[in-house]
This record gives structure tokens, sequence and C-alpha cells, in this order.
């Protein structure tokens, strides 16, 4: 059933267009999917049925994995059975009126703003690297994109004279998102002086944040370099390129943004996404309420 995966893989690829990560997914979802269907002696397609189904989702959540994860594994699965029914594989789509069990609705993590200052102020300020890790730190808290987009920026993607970025998602939709006055200087400081150091040997590259061979960092470069300085500013949480996503959004809500101008800048196609942020103001109204009000806890 392999050649069946490679082909529905080739088929999101080629005619559906999806992100390299969702491709991942897939194929991740699907490849534990056919491992299973393997252990009971199924090597055809038409030899599933949707209890073959049941069992497997059963059993992954018999060993803990998140109903997120599940939901996931359900929609992968269905969209794989809908393919082969379309290429006349199988007659009878086995996933048909599978359940998914409803996802856990999880406040996404969100540094204070006091914590922000301390992880933007950790880079050293006069070698290549730290200006250059200054930058993206700011950039990346400055407009809120994903750390997939910030390795994609490249020179010419940044006006400085304007202060703008110019964004393109995995779906090539392209944004323009406005930069502060203190972005500016710090990605203009880069540029001028840090950047020249780190493309010596390649100075033909285009991409505005370079390693330190002078090509393109690369997600899991700038995963490391945001662990590095979360440990250095001593903040005990655990955090991810995406938490400083999280924190730009919720940062500008708690100041009065408007949720669609925060909708348009993070690139979100409903804004029902973009309003998980807005409990996460609340939230810390709340706490700052509980905690500074002298009669916040008086019975």
């Amino acid at each position: 059933m392999n050649d069946y995966l490679e082909r529905f893989i080739r088929y999101l690829t080629e005619e559906k267009g999806l992100s390299r990560n969702t491709l991942e997914s897939y194929q991740r979802d699907l490849n534990q999917f056919l491992e299973f269907a393997g252990q009971r002696h199924l090597t055809a397609p038409d030899q599933i049925r949707k209890t073959h189904i049941a069992l497997f989702l059963g059993e992954m959540r018999q060993i803990g994995r998140a109903s997120s994860t599940i939901t996931r594994m359900t929609v992968s699965l269905r969209s794989f059975c809908q393919y082969l029914v379309r290429e006349g594989v199988i007659q009878q789509d086995p996933s048909i009126h599978m359940e998914a069990p409803k996802a856990e609705k999880r406040l996404p993590h969100v540094m204070t703003i006091e914590e922000m200052e301390r992880l933007l102020d950790a880079p050293e300020a006069y070698t290549s690297q730290g200006r250059r890790d200054r930058a993206m730190l700011e950039l990346l808290y400055a407009t809120g994109i994903r750390v997939s987009e910030l390795i994609s920026v490249n020179v010419e993607d940044v006006r400085l004279d304007l202060r703008f970025l110019r964004c393109a998602s995995s779906s090539g939709k392209e944004r323009i998102i406005p930069i502060t006055g203190v972005t500016v200087k710090r990605v203009g400081e880069y540029i001028e002086e840090g950047r020249p150091q780190l493309i010596r040997n390649h100075p033909e590259e285009q991409a505005l944040f370079v390693n330190q061979l002078g090509t393109r960092l690369t997600r899991q470069g700038f995963w490391k370099i945001i662990k590095k300085y979360a440990r250095e500013a001593g903040i005990e949480t655990d955090i991810t390129p995406h938490t400083l996503r999280h924190s730009f959004a919720a940062h500008l809500l708690e100041n009065g943004a408007d949720l669609r101008s925060v909708q348009e800048m993070l690139g979100h196609a409903d804004i029902s996404t973009t309003q998980i942020y807005t409990q996460v103001s609340r939230k810390n109204m709340k706490d700052v309420y509980e905690a500074h009000h002298p009669r916040a806890n008086a019975t």
C-alpha cells in the first residue's frame, strides 16, 4: 500500500500545493496507519474497513496521543480514503461518518512584556552574530511572522526607509507589515555592520538572515538560537519561535489594537483563529487585577 501513499503525497504536492509541514504531517500519520494495517495483514486498500480505522485511532488514544493529534490523523485518513475512491482504487470510503474527537482548546503561551524585553536584550550588540540575532528577534516580535517566513525573507523584502516588511506565506499570499522604529534600527545595524561579515564567502546570497557559513539560516538553526537566548534571559517557561508570534498578537490586543488589523498582520484567513488571543488578553487582565487590586482576594 506504500505505492498508493506515495501517489497520494505526490497528488497533494503537485495538485493541492500544500506546504512542506502539512505534507510531512500527512506522511507521518499515514505511515503509522499503514504500519498498523501491516501488522493485521492488510495488504490492499480494499481490505480496509471502518473498524480498522476505529481500532487504529483507539490504539493512538491508549498510548496517550493528544486529542488534537487524533483529530489530525482522522483528517489525514479521510483525505487518503477520499483520494482512493476518486482514483477508483476502492469502491466505498471506510472513513465515512468517522467522528474526530473535539480538540482541546488550549490558550497559546504568551510571554510577559518584561520577559520579552529580557529576551530581546540578550544578544550581544557588538558581534556579527549578536547583531543578527538581535535583529531577528526584534523583527519576529515586531511583525508576528512565522519562523518559516522569517528565514525566507530576502534583503529586498525589508524597506527600512518606509518601515515595512514584505512577507509571503507558504501558500504564496503576500502581505505588507509595518515595523517599529527600534526594529528599523536593529535590522539596519545588522545589514550595515553584521551581515557583510557573515556573507564574505557568499556575497551573492539574497537571504536577509544567514548562518556562520554565509548561507540562508534554517528553521533548526533559529530554533537553537531562541532556546539559547531564553536560557540566558532566565526565562523558565519553555518557549518556541511561535511563542513570539503569540506574544505579538496578545500584546497588540492588550494595548487596544483592533482584531481585524491583527488578523491581517498575522495572515489568518479566518478571524476566529485570531479571536483566541482576545481570550489570552482577558486572562492576563484578570491575573493583573487579582495580583494588584487591594480587595481582589477579600472575603
